[in-house]
């Protein structure tokens, strides 16, 4: 006599593609977190020759390293991005009465939070220093939190857009915003010679991965 399977359901598209990216991102994470900490040699070079580029240009441009101090300490700012996200779960919570989709988004936020932190103190990759520094930063290097930060408060932010189907023009305008936002955040730290570029790609990648494992997340266990 046959015995039917009792196998689990199938995983929706959504739900398996999310959790693919987030297991290729992750990867990619755990093998630059594996360089930068065994202080690979062809990386850390490529590090210094970028920075130290970077850095005669802040210096012979001090109106475009003005900007990029603008940005980094107010427009990017890690805790700018963190009262961004904390706004759209509150309005979340008062126009929609979406309790589960704005705990998701705080929870994710400081998961990443404490994700950057943790590392940072694990990895404890010094700054670069130099003789005439355009800007300071505190905390250890890798990986940068103002990457990762706005990765994780853009990325959550074009999923719930995308969740809700706004119009194109809406939704090709928040693509960009967002993409300027978490480029330009990751190219001003490298500019301003508070990071090197190896830690804004570290924290490119955790950010994304950390969006792909929240989108599974909702996908599979959303009321």
């Amino acid at each position: 006599m046959h015995t039917p399977s009792v196998d689990s359901p199938p995983r929706p598209p959504a739900l398996r593609t999310a959790l693919r990216v987030a297991t290729a991102l992750g990867l990619c994470s755990v093998l630059l977190l594996v360089l930068v900490a065994a202080e690979w040699h062809p990386l850390i070079s490529m590090d210094g020759d970028v920075s130290r580029t970077t850095h005669r240009w802040a210096l012979a441009d001090p109106d475009v390293t003005q900007v990029c101090r603008i940005l980094t300490d107010w427009v990017w700012d890690p805790v700018t991005m963190r009262l961004l996200g904390a706004a759209v779960a509150v309005w979340l919570v008062w126009r929609h009465a979406a309790w589960w989709t704005a705990g998701w988004l705080v929870v994710t936020s400081a998961v990443g939070t404490l994700i950057q932190q943790g590392l940072k103190a694990a990895v404890g990759r010094h700054r670069p220093a130099w003789p005439d520094p355009v800007d300071s930063a505190h905390f250890a290097a890798y990986p940068s939190g103002h990457a990762l930060t706005a990765t994780v408060v853009f990325g959550l932010l074009l999923w719930l857009l995308h969740r809700h189907g706004v119009g194109h023009a809406v939704w090709r305008t928040a693509v960009a915003v967002a993409a300027v936002s978490v480029v330009g955040v990751g190219l001003t730290r490298i500019w301003l010679g508070v990071h090197w570029p190896s830690d804004v790609l570290g924290g490119w990648l955790l950010g994304a991965a950390l969006v792909a494992l929240a989108i599974a997340a909702q996908l599979r266990w959303r009321p």
